[in-house]
């Protein structure tokens, strides 16, 4: 049996949140669209008080950036950068260009191809997200994009020195400060002084997602990825402290994050509650966690293992952490999840900031139907094809030309009836 001790947001509030944003943003991608620098700088001065005389930073601004950073600091980016640039190349070495015979004469092949240019937004107005610059600059060098640009809202009235060094050192071709919509749909639809891209990746809020989600089809988008979604799956052999510290860790990303723990154990999910209270009376971002876990925060308590294979399932959280005795049984069995975390050692903080596989993963029930931001999506599998005989040509013309009758497709059946008359014997 499958208990629900604590529910988070209800569907029809969620569906209110989501109609006020979608407003809001067709609004600026519409007068981005119409008026271009001169309304980005509007909207630039109105979100975050920031109107530089350019929003792309000079290759001086980049190094003063740079500068201002501890080699500390440095030093952890360029190791954080190294473990996803490492994965990301493995990842890209496993996609194959494939050539085949199919058919005596008939070739078949695909070509793995990088996107020309990608536009990588880096969230930062709320926190300054380091992380966001290696997962998506990096994983995009690494696929072999040709032109990359970078942007990340100001922090406290300035581009946030580790931003931009993270996104200089990852291999950012332009760097720009600007945030929100405003800069989704500059890079998008382009403006006087930006070349447009063909495909926006990177995480944000509700409205930056809200923006991919509407320019989608103008441009490529990796995926739409809303506020930070966590789910553990414990057992008795997880403490209440542990399991409270996974949940409450991700909560404190904004006050829409769910944090979900889902247990076999009567014992942790009577526990968790309390334990959560005394981290949050220390965390500096208590508030914003509890009003996350007050809000969106869920204890489901099941009685077997099936049971939490198909409530997991259900979720399809974005971060699924497995602080069981057996982890890999949910690493064999679910099927629904952005990354997994297997074991206690292990935890979703190391993925978000370090470990190697990208952060930029399915949120809002995605996960049934894809993965997150890898090497792969920078890069477009395209088919080719190639006919190298008179025969193979007739063959497969003939075969063409009676499908091609019976869809009533008249000018599809004499491209085929053409190459036979002119290829096959009568023609000869």
């Amino acid at each position: 049996m499958i208990s629900y001790l604590k529910a988070g947001q209800t569907a029809q509030t969620k569906a209110e949140n989501s109609l006020q944003v979608r407003t809001t943003v067709e609004a600026i991608i519409a007068d981005i669209g119409a008026r271009g620098e001169r309304a980005l700088r509007e909207y630039s001065e109105k979100f975050d008080n920031w109107s530089p005389a350019s929003f792309r930073l000079s290759d001086s601004e980049i190094a003063d950036c740079v500068r201002k950073l501890p080699q500390d600091t440095i030093s952890d980016i360029k190791f954080a950068q190294t473990q996803i640039r490492n994965f990301a190349l493995a990842q890209r070495d496993a996609l194959k260009d494939i050539e085949i015979e199919t058919l005596p004469g008939v070739v078949l092949g695909h070509r793995n191809i990088p996107v020309n240019s990608v536009g990588c937004y880096i969230p930062g107005g709320k926190y300054p997200m380091v992380a966001s610059a290696h997962m998506s600059v990096v994983t995009a060098k690494a696929a072999g994009v040709k032109r990359i640009i970078s942007t990340a809202p100001p922090f406290d009235g300035a581009p946030h020195p580790a931003i931009v060094a993270a996104m200089h050192f990852g291999g950012a071709d332009e760097i720009y400060a600007f945030g929100g919509v405003q800069a989704i749909t500059s890079m998008a639809l382009g403006t006087e002084n930006i070349a447009p891209v063909d495909m926006i990746v990177g995480p944000g809020n509700a409205f930056v997602a809200e923006a991919k989600r509407q320019l989608f089809g103008r441009v490529g988008i990796d995926l739409l990825a809303g506020p930070t979604e966590t789910l553990i799956i414990a057992d008795g052999s997880c403490d209440a402290e542990m399991a409270a510290v996974d949940l409450i860790g991700q909560a404190e990303h904004g006050p829409g994050s769910p944090s979900i723990l889902l247990t076999n154990s009567a014992k942790l999910a009577n526990d968790v509650s309390g334990e959560i209270e005394k981290l949050l009376a220390w965390l500096p971002t208590a508030a914003i966690a509890r009003k996350a876990w007050e809000e969106c925060g869920e204890i489901i308590l099941c009685d077997t293992l099936d049971e939490l294979v198909q409530e997991a399932d259900r979720i399809a959280s974005e971060h699924v952490q497995v602080l069981m005795r057996d982890p890999d049984y949910f690493l064999r069995h679910m099927t629904n999840f952005g990354a997994m975390f297997l074991g206690h050692r292990t935890n979703v903080a190391y993925g978000d900031k370090v470990i190697g596989t990208n952060h930029t993963l399915p949120t809002m029930k995605a996960a049934r139907y894809t993965g997150g931001l890898w090497v792969g999506k920078f890069i477009k599998t395209c088919t080719y094809q190639r006919v190298l005989t008179d025969e193979a040509s007739v063959l497969v013309g003939e075969y063409c030309s009676r499908l091609c009758a019976v869809e009533g497709f008249a000018g599809h059946k004499e491209q085929a009836d053409l190459r036979v008359r002119r290829y096959g014997k009568k023609g000869a």
